[in-house]
């Protein structure tokens, strides 16, 4: 046996006991890592699509974004003209309609039907509910009237409806989330 024999075999044994060692680990983390992932119901609750071709001008409808009441309104040029028309700077949370709606879809407002401040329903998305004061929406709980730009206009309500995430796949089709 040569002195450079044994050297080699040992930087083999190193060398697959390192590997080993790796391997083990990776099998070891996979499984754990792959546990934390969320499951097939919850990505599928991530995202949720509409068709708003039956929406008509002045009409809203309600639908279920992660659990929570998602309203989806098409807007008359009235009701456009109207939110723009409001000076931004007397608005306890300001934004204009353009702020929150997509460039060229000014018409189509999408926000979370919670109210913003303590969590209810607000009224105003169904057919002969109360809007408001500001043709919008009229949470009952604690009397919040918010815009047609879904904008708080009075009441305890700290901040405008919110927005959520959406893009439009095509021109009757948006997907949220």
């Amino acid at each position: 046996m040569a002195p450079g024999d044994g050297v080699r075999r040992r930087d083999f044994i190193e060398i697959a006991a390192v590997s080993a060692a790796g391997i083990g680990g990776l099998a070891t983390l996979v499984p754990l890592i792959s546990q934390m992932a969320p499951s097939r119901d919850v990505l599928a609750g991530s995202t949720t699509e509409i068709d708003v071709s039956a929406i008509e001008p002045g009409m809203a409808i309600k639908a279920v974004f992660r659990k929570q009441p998602l309203f989806v309104r098409n807007l008359t040029p009235q009701e456009v003209a109207a939110a723009d028309a409001v000076a931004v700077s007397s608005l306890r949370d300001p934004q204009t309609l353009e702020e929150r709606t997509k460039e060229g879809k000014t018409n189509w407002l999408v926000t979370m039907g919670v109210c913003t401040h303590l969590g209810c329903v607000p009224l105003g998305a169904a057919e002969g509910e109360n809007k408001g004061e500001f043709g919008g929406y009229f949470c009952p709980c604690h009397g919040s009237h918010y815009d047609t730009a879904g904008r708080i206009r009075k009441g305890p309500a700290p901040t405008n409806l919110l927005v959520p995430e959406y893009t439009f796949t095509t021109d009757t089709q948006i997907v949220v989330g």
